[in-house]
C-alpha cells in the first residue's frame, strides 16, 4: 500500500484528519501492517503527520511500540 493509498483509505474511513481509526480496519494482514507502518514511522517526512495511540483493540507493533489506532494531520495532504 502506498502512502497516498493509506491516506485514500484513512480519509474514508473516518469523518475528518485527525480522528483515530484502528489499525485493525486496513485491509492487512498484522506482519504486513507493522511493516508498513513502521517504515512510514522511520521517515521523518511522514511520520510528523502520523499519530500512532494505544486505546484498545487489537495491539500492533509499530517500530516496537505497541498501538491500536492512528491518526492523521491533514498537512500529510502537502507531501502527497
Amino acid at each position: 500500500m502506498s502512502l497516498s493509498e493509506l491516506v485514500r483509505f484513512y480519509q474514508s474511513s473516518v469523518n475528518a484528519f485527525g480522528d483515530p481509526i484502528a489499525l485493525s480496519a486496513f485491509p492487512l494482514a498484522s506482519a504486513e501492517l507493522e511493516q508498513l507502518f513502521s517504515g512510514f514511522d522511520e521517515d521523518y517526512h511522514i511520520s510528523r503527520f502520523f499519530h500512532f495511540t494505544e486505546s484498545g483493540g487489537t495491539r500492533y507493533s509499530i517500530n516496537g511500540i505497541p498501538a491500536t489506532h492512528l491518526s492523521i494531520d491533514p498537512q500529510i495532504k502537502d507531501i502527497l
